[in-house]
């Protein structure tokens, strides 16, 4: 394994696994909870971008007001991916936002017939085909649409949509989207007697101070491998998060899992399947390609 993948694997790991990590902040509420992601993110990014020497490219989207308006909107679609991501394990829904990490990229190429009229592919069309019949028996089973799974899905989407729309380094844009989100949060904390921290003991305060690192080590390590892997390996190598998410729902927090929800998720996992195997053909022809 090389170095590139082995940071794709820590990312996904890290965000398949951070439920376990959220869960030692209770009985601090979801929303207190992305107030301090995203103020103690902001000390982090500093020292990251100093470290990278790209601070004064973090600084200077500050002087682009398009720029700013687009990563107020993304700023947006991340705490709203995260309050939904955090009331879901702290209300035991964990299984409901791992399969909404699964639809994730079913989203993306729904979103991107919609806002940017792209072309969908067979593959493609058989496996949203699929996610919606799966959807569609987990309405019928539930009495109502599944919107902790569709909230997870269409907020990250739409935050990798609104980010497509500017072209900026990932941990900078980061940077100034937390820089951006950290007033609201600060007053927010301020105005809640500082979101739990100092009311729960010393063990809630450092897992709530540590979000800022939870929050930002497995983006850098995302940026690092998007950088040096292929997209269709990145691709692959995604649906180690939310299996991982799965596996601590249904294994650790031990929510159940019925029969008909097992199938529902199968038919999410079918479709995903042929979009991974037509990626691997696309790869594979585009390396034949260039050894003929």
């Amino acid at each position: 394994m090389n170095k590139a993948t082995l940071l794709a694997c820590v990312a996904y790991l890290i965000w398949g696994f951070a439920a376990l990590y959220w869960v030692e902040t209770k009985p601090v509420s979801p929303l207190d909870l992305v107030a301090h992601r995203a103020l103690w993110s902001v000390p982090v990014l500093v020292l990251v971008l100093l470290a990278m020497q790209r601070m004064r490219a973090g600084l200077g989207i500050l002087r682009q007001p398009r720029a700013l308006l687009i990563l107020l909107a993304s700023a947006t679609a991340q705490a709203c991916n995260w309050l939904i991501f955090l009331w879901a394990i702290t209300h035991e829904r964990a299984t409901e936002a791992s399969l909404g990490y699964f639809l994730l990229p079913l989203i993306n190429v729904a979103l991107g017939v919609f806002l940017f009229k792209e072309v969908v592919d067979r593959a493609q069309r058989v496996a949203i085909s699929l996610a919606a019949v799966g959807m569609l028996i987990l309405v019928v089973e539930n009495g109502g649409l599944p919107w902790v799974a569709l909230g997870v899905a269409v907020s990250f989407g739409l935050y990798g949509a609104i980010r497509k729309q500017v072209n900026i380094g990932a941990v900078e844009g980061l940077f100034v989207e937390t820089l951006l989100m950290a007033p609201l949060a600060l007053g927010w904390l301020i105005y809640s007697g500082w979101g739990g921290l100092g009311q729960y003991g010393g063990r809630v305060d450092v897992f709530l101070l540590g979000a800022g690192v939870m929050t930002a080590v497995p983006l850098i390590c995302y940026v690092v491998a998007s950088r040096r892997l292929p997209l269709t390996a990145l691709g692959l190598v995604f649906y180690l998060g939310p299996s991982c998410q799965l596996f601590v729902a249904i294994c650790i927090f031990d929510e159940p899992l019925n029969p008909i929800q097992l199938f529902s998720f199968g038919l999410v996992w079918l479709g995903l399947a042929f979009m991974a195997a037509d990626s691997l053909r696309r790869m594979r022809n585009m390396r034949r390609l260039r050894h003929e």
